[in-house]
């Protein structure tokens, strides 16, 4: 660490990012259970209210490969300020709005703010921390990234059933201006500046690169896999990537620095995080459809299920981070992915007649196990770069991490679909006689289960290819590269004085 760091008070940039990141999440995570009741106020239909969720994504994905180049050329204070004041703004639209249109422009400018914040707050924890310290650190900051968003439907669900959606955003809005109060004041400069030339060729080429693969993936949820807007935006979107790789390949100073897969171990843990990115979507997805659509409880109830998992998943987060700068992230890895694999193949055997209190074990058990597994991976992979690369690293882990996650909830819901509507074929072309109304509710709910159970099956798959590769973990530290060429350079001004 940076000798100018070590006097910088850590207790006021943290509390400003952590209220940041908790009302980022949250923000995002109370959508999901309100979009109902939004579809019902506005008088929108599905395909247009789920762009609430979608725009927000497609927005910070577009934006994360941006952030590199954002945190080199700008403080940390104006990249934090105004990342807060972007999100605080779109959340007051968002508050006041009467109609979709204001409502999705909020969103929009709340997405821009929290695609800057989140990999600002990585590379801010690993600038201030020291390598022996950074795994309770980047714990702490896990409080955030997994906490919010395991209580935010609980949360929505109890508001949407007493108050009007508009309460949602002016809940969190006074803690975003808390946030970006905290960074005017207190909040100090901790990543070094420098004036990189911005390559608009490489920003065109990203932004339809990864936003068509996003859109794509996301809509092949709802559209299929033969959608022709799916399959234009999967071409397109992959030809935009591969020439942006080309070209980041080529230049002096890439936007997204790709030279950073040669180091092994990063390279191993960020296609770890992706599995397990990918495996917990089931939980997050599926779980709610069974447990409101076949099941019959509310959101309310259904969150309730989910909040012992993610106060365990909170209280653990520190706890495992401290665990990992004893003994590192292999074996962190090795016990949550087996208890990820066990309690996911639980879930890919379930039945109409599972108890509550069982479902509600089996998810806590599940998020115990996920709070071993993605900060100490992350932070395994990101020690062993120069401090230098630490905001490509970050922008790199983080924009696969979203493309993962829009892969596997497109994934896990079309294989869903498709599993549900075979097996319901099946079991009325069984019948002797044509089925009645009783006979077909029966036959829906039987083979929504067996596709939510399928898709559990290949969320599990998901969860065992990344415990094989956890056993390749190693405990690294900062590569030399950064004392190289500091001591080249110390050199040649030697020889030159000389």
């Amino acid at each position: 660490m940076n000798s100018s760091l070590q006097h910088i008070k850590k207790g006021p940039i943290i509390a400003a990012l952590m209220i940041g990141a908790v009302v980022a999440f949250l923000n995002q995570t109370l959508m999901n259970v309100a979009l109902p009741k939004m579809m019902e106020t506005l008088g929108i239909e599905a395909s247009t209210a789920q762009w609430l969720t979608t725009g927000f994504m497609l927005v910070n994905g577009v934006l994360i490969p941006v952030t590199a180049f954002l945190i080199a050329r700008f403080t940390t204070r104006q990249l934090f300020i105004t990342s807060m004041a972007l999100f605080s703004i779109g959340t007051f639209l968002c508050a006041i709005s009467p109609n979709f249109s204001l409502l999705m422009t909020g969103r929009v400018v709340q997405a821009m703010g929290a695609g800057i914040l989140m990999p600002l707050m990585t590379v801010v924890f690993l600038n201030i921390f020291p390598i022996e310290k950074r795994g309770q650190a980047m714990g702490t900051m896990g409080i955030a990234m997994i906490f919010a968003p395991a209580v935010g439907p609980t949360l929505s669900g109890w508001i949407i059933e007493n108050y009007n959606w508009h309460v949602l955003f002016w809940m969190i809005l006074p803690f975003a201006v808390l946030s970006m109060l905290i960074g005017i004041f207190f909040v100090k400069n901790v990543t070094e500046t420098s004036k990189p030339k911005l390559d608009f060729l490489a920003v065109v080429l990203s932004t339809i690169g990864f936003g068509g693969l996003l859109y794509g993936f996301s809509d092949a949820g709802t559209d299929g896999w033969g959608s022709a807007t799916v399959i234009s935006c999967l071409i397109i979107g992959a030809l935009a990537v591969i020439v942006f790789i080309l070209r980041q390949m080529k230049v002096e100073n890439p936007m997204l620095e790709f030279r950073i897969f040669k180091y092994n171990m990063y390279s191993l843990t960020t296609v770890i995080n992706v599995l397990i990115t990918m495996a917990m979507y089931a939980g997050m997805i599926l779980l709610p459809i069974f447990l409101q659509q076949i099941r019959g409880f509310t959101p309310v109830e259904s969150g309730l299920l989910m909040l012992p998992g993610a106060l365990l998943m909170g209280v653990m987060s520190p706890i495992t981070g401290a665990i990992f700068d004893r003994v590192g992230a292999r074996w962190l890895a090795v016990i949550g992915l087996i208890i990820t694999v066990i309690t996911s193949w639980e879930f890919a055997n379930l039945t109409v007649d599972i108890t509550y209190t069982k479902l509600m074990i089996i998810y806590t058990a599940r998020m115990f196990g996920m709070s071993m597994l993605m900060m100490p991976i992350q932070t395994a992979g990101l020690n062993q770069l120069p401090q230098r690369l630490n905001a490509h690293g970050t922008a790199m882990s983080n924009t696969l991490r979203t493309i993962g996650g829009s892969i596997g909830t497109a994934l896990l819901v079309t294989i869903m679909t498709n599993k549900a509507k075979s097996h319901g074929q099946e079991l009325a072309a069984g019948l002797q006689a044509a089925p009645d109304k009783a006979a077909m509710a029966q036959i829906q709910v039987d083979s929504t289960i067996y596709g939510i159970n399928y898709a559990f099956i290949v969320a599990t798959g998901f969860a065992a290819a990344a415990l094989v590769l956890a056993f390749f973990i190693k405990r690294t530290k900062p590569h030399a590269e950064n004392n190289i060429m500091e001591h080249s350079e110390v050199k040649k001004t030697v020889e030159t004085t000389a």
